[in-house]
């Protein structure tokens, strides 16, 4: 039993040798999402942390195992829809992101779990995700236009 308990307590002791790459790149405020103030209110508290270059790394992103499913996740958002790159997607990838954006508020599935957990602002109101929701079906009707 002791042994392991050292060998555990050693991997995790090694696993913080492994560097993970925590960044926030460069904004251009051309590319920016310019949205009004409520909408971006709400964006910022509950979805920039994922979805935009303006990451706000929690000490927790610094430790392993965490920080490698920190990590994963800022990219993965960041892949799926970045508002800091909003203005440079194309209409098409746009629309689809954002029917997608609307599906997983709808389902309950944004933010995720683990991120509502660890932070109580992103646990939106009703009334937050239904403002979410008719922007981005605005931006939707938008494109099409």
């Amino acid at each position: 039993m002791k042994k392991t308990i050292f060998t555990f307590v050693a991997l995790l002791l090694l696993l913080q040798f492994i560097p993970v790459e925590k960044t926030n790149p460069p904004i251009d405020s051309k590319l920016t999402l310019n949205a009004e103030t409520k909408v971006m209110e709400v964006l910022k508290k509950s979805c920039y942390d994922c979805h935009s270059n303006e990451t706000k790394w929690p000490l927790y992103a610094s430790i392993a195992p965490f920080s490698f499913f920190v990590a994963s996740h800022v990219n993965d958002g960041r892949k799926a829809l970045n508002f800091s790159n909003y203005n440079n997607i194309d209409s098409k990838t746009k629309e689809k992101r954002l029917k997608r954006a609307i599906t997983t508020i709808k389902n309950e599935r944004m933010a995720l779990p683990s991120y509502r957990f660890a932070h109580e602002s992103a646990n939106l109101s009703k009334e937050e995700n239904e403002l979410l929701i008719a922007w981005l079906e605005e931006e939707i009707s938008m494109l099409r236009n």
